[in-house]
């Protein structure tokens, strides 16, 4: 794990807010913020290789620049790569970094908490055995998530003040290539580096 901006925390609960943060959106920085109440410190974790997707439009450097830039708006918040994006090796490198004491949770909206609880992880019993790592916050985005019997011990909800559910990375690019308003979809601090990566 690189950090390339660290809060001065010393969590014994740490939230873990993976993405492609392509590029970063206030519905990002809502998700950290209301963790923050739960949780000592939120980091944003960028990995360089996703386990879906291939980087493309913003490099990774772009994507880490804007983040860092948010993170130093906020109170314990920092951002780092990890060098996989699956959850246990994100949790596994947030161990070795922070301490095998701190409590970890993963920051999500309810569409990543679905894919996340149905992804094939090539064994039935993977998914609970990571619960016993970590748990989820999940925040409402289009609708609450109820997740699966089994697993409501580990998953719980976060409420976010103001609706974000039409929030996203790629309604912010989509917006920018159509020529309309974007840069209320986005933290103020990185607007007009946003549109000279976008634009």
């Amino acid at each position: 794990m690189e950090f390339f901006w660290r809060s001065g925390a010393k969590p014994q609960s740490l939230g873990i807010l993976p993405g492609t943060f392509n590029p970063i959106t206030v519905a990002h920085v809502a998700l950290a913020r209301a963790a923050l109440a739960r949780v000592d410190e939120v980091v944003y974790i960028l990995p360089r290789v996703f386990p879906h997707k291939q980087y493309a439009r913003a490099s990774f450097a772009q994507r880490m620049e804007l983040m860092c830039m948010v993170a130093r708006e906020s109170r314990n918040t920092s951002a780092a790569a990890t060098a996989g994006g699956l959850f246990v090796e994100i949790a596994d490198a947030c161990r070795a970094a922070y301490g095998s004491g701190v409590a970890l949770t993963f920051l999500c909206g309810r569409d990543a908490a679905e894919r996340i609880v149905n992804w094939d992880y090539g064994r039935p019993e993977a998914f609970r055995e990571m619960l016993r790592n970590f748990d989820l916050l999940v925040a409402a985005r289009g609708g609450d998530y109820e997740p699966p019997l089994e697993f409501r011990a580990g998953i719980r909800t976060l409420e976010l003040e103001g609706g974000f559910d039409y929030v996203s990375a790629s309604e912010v690019r989509e917006r920018i290539a159509r020529g309309e308003d974007w840069e209320h979809l986005v933290p103020a601090a990185i607007r007009r580096r946003v549109r000279e990566i976008y634009e």
